[in-house]
């Protein structure tokens, strides 16, 4: 619609301008001033059509990378986990009939039940550092200090807001590069979403980043909409977050 419609308005310029000719002469300036009018109205349309082609192709590569870390998670479940310990007992049986024949079917199969293994190992790693997670971050030095900032009402530091992140992220793997990968979020961004990950309240996240409670709602709902493209309330922020 955006698109006749500008075409439509740009017609209708050229029509009063012919219809302005029929019955007198415009001076040269009245006319500059139409033609340069009409370019400018053009260029701003055509800007504005590239403009919204670019943040929809942004929104379609954001959803695509949330699908991407939603299988990732799949991958590392329970439920994951036990359908390849059947099918490395199914490839095992098989590597157990072939005995010495067909070398090359089997270095296949083998091949197959190494990646099946592997993804395993790696799952059931990741899966033991989550459970673990809480004791861990409960526990570490580092959030006993965040809990005395927030009784005392103050603010966390640049050395504080380091040693936070690599305790995140060595405990839920790449959780800082996820968050970059889905959208390039400035720092209040960020650190109202790491304090979510730690499972801090709005009002404690709002007494550690300086900001209102009201801000900090206003921020979850926000990168919530940047990334998914639909309203939503903070809690969904909070949800997402937690599931990364």
């Amino acid at each position: 619609m955006r698109f006749f419609g500008g075409f439509a308005f740009f017609f209708y310029l050229c029509t009063m301008i012919e219809f302005q000719t029929s019955n007198f002469v415009l001076s040269n300036r009245e006319l500059f001033l139409v033609i340069i009018a009409s370019v400018i109205y053009v260029v701003l349309f055509v800007v504005t059509i590239l403009n919204s082609r670019r943040k929809i192709l942004q929104l379609r590569e954001r959803i695509n990378k949330v699908h991407a870390l939603k299988e990732e998670q799949e991958a590392q479940s329970e439920q994951s986990i036990e359908a390849n310990r059947k099918k490395i007992a199914e490839l095992e049986n098989l590597l157990k009939k072939l005995g010495d024949e067909n070398s090359m079917l089997k270095l296949e199969l083998e091949e197959r039940k190494a990646k099946l293994d592997y993804a395993n190992t790696l799952a059931i790693i990741d899966n033991e550092k989550r459970q673990q997670a809480e004791s861990v971050i409960f526990g570490s030095d580092i959030y006993a200090k965040i809990k005395d900032l927030i009784d005392r009402g103050q603010t966390m530091g640049k050395d504080d807001w380091k040693r936070l992140t690599e305790l995140v992220d060595s405990i839920y793997s790449g959780f800082t590069g996820k968050l970059y990968s889905l959208y390039r979020m400035n720092e209040h961004d960020y650190h109202v979403s790491l304090l979510i990950k730690i499972h801090l309240q709005p009002k404690e996240i709002a007494t550690l980043t300086a900001h209102s409670k009201e801000s900090v709602s206003s921020t979850r709902s926000r990168l919530y909409q940047k990334i998914f493209g639909q309203k939503a309330s903070p809690k969904e922020w909070d949800d997402f977050i937690l599931s990364l």
